[in-house]
């Protein structure tokens, strides 16, 4: 097939992309303990990766509260920031362009990774359906504690100084995560947020703390090297809301105050992998229609569906998740027409060099040593 489209250039805010091939945020919990620290490997994960058009970092916690799963890396310490310039140095060796993505978990956390053993916090005391990743295996997900509204100022205080820090590792820019129901996602839908305060109730009211973070990291970077991921439809982390599409409406017609560089939209996750049950009576073309930057499509994408969403103008960039992790230089399978080496879903989380660093090139299967 030809893909002209997924090959031409593109405007990401300031930044010229050769094509418009995105990495997608992918967890892959391989981070140095203790201190979640980014290590050597890591970096060699991330440059095999360098010809994305852009990398998005996998979600990276902004503080020791914002931890959900073992062995993830953080953005708060100053071993952290080393271990992320390692990878952001790697990256700009081959050319490419890397984000990280700014993450709190909320409730999807376990007593048993946060500070204190204290409980996970989210808008409103509602558990998690499932278990979480900890140190001693999977465990039941706990009731959460709700936030006072006194905290929530010092969580975004901990975004503006993640932004900060993500900007001495070297990145180019950040993504908000407010999306896959991780803590801004529970405050923006209402299976999550029963709250009666200024933080609840109304759409404008649950928008707010996105809004607020989105303000605070824009003012570290510009809004031309900032994006956000959202999920509107999706049920993962047992999310729901009554009516996603007035309150996405609003939030992107919001966020264009700050003109962003772009909007990250999961369209649909893997329901093999994540049993993410998306609605397909959401027009997600609305939300292109409103945002003033550019669209990165994401959900289950081959190279022919990225090129006719492109090609049909539903999209600006496409962001591919699994394929990424089987074939590092997937651009170029692509652009050959090539096969794809299939992902290893057994070594997804967590684990060594074994389905993280050791998927071969294309040039590495023609040519072997």
């Amino acid at each position: 097939m030809n893909f002209d489209s997924l090959f031409s250039e593109g405007k990401l805010g300031d930044l010229n992309l050769a094509h418009r091939i995105v990495m997608a945020p992918l967890t892959r919990a391989r981070s140095t303990q203790p201190g979640d620290i980014p290590n050597d490997m890591n970096a060699q994960y991330y440059q095999q990766r360098a010809s994305a058009a852009l990398i998005i970092s996998e979600a990276t916690q902004i503080s020791p509260q914002g931890k959900g799963y073992a062995f993830t890396p953080g953005i708060y310490s100053a071993e952290q920031i080393q271990g992320w310039k390692k990878i952001t140095d790697n990256v700009h060796q081959k050319n490419g362009r890397i984000f990280l993505q700014l993450w709190h978990v909320g409730r999807v956390s376990h007593s048993s990774l946060q500070p204190g053993n204290t409980l996970p916090v989210a808008p409103s005391a509602i558990p998690v359906e499932g278990q979480a990743f900890t140190y001693e295996g999977m465990l039941d997900f706990e009731t959460p504690r709700a936030l006072e509204i006194d905290e929530l100022a010092p969580i975004v205080a901990q975004y503006r100084q993640a932004a900060i820090n993500a900007k001495q590792a070297g990145f180019d820019g950040v993504e908000i995560h407010a999306a896959n129901g991780y803590l801004l996602d529970q405050f923006l839908k209402d299976g999550t947020n029963k709250r009666t305060d200024s933080y609840g109730g109304s759409i404008e009211n649950r928008s707010c703390l996105v809004l607020a973070v989105t303000q605070a990291v824009t003012d570290v970077w510009g809004g031309n090297r900032v994006g956000i991921r959202i999920s509107p439809t999706g049920t993962f982390n047992s999310m729901s809301d009554s009516n996603p599409q007035p309150l996405f409406d609003y939030l992107v017609a919001e966020l264009n105050q700050f003109n962003l560089a772009y909007l990250h939209v999961v369209e649909r996750l893997d329901a093999s992998i994540f049993g993410d049950a998306s609605d397909d009576s959401f027009d997600f073309n609305a939300l292109r229609k409103i945002f003033n930057g550019a669209y990165m499509a994401n959900g289950g994408y081959t190279g022919e569906s990225a090129e006719y969403s492109l090609k049909n103008d539903q999209s600006d960039f496409v962001a591919f998740g699994v394929p990424f992790i089987a074939n590092p230089d997937l651009p170029e399978r692509l652009k050959q027409g090539a096969d794809l080496n299939q992902a290893d879903p057994d070594t997804f989380y967590g684990g060594d060099t074994k389905g993280y660093i050791d998927y071969p090139s294309l040039s590495e299967q023609l040519n072997p040593a």
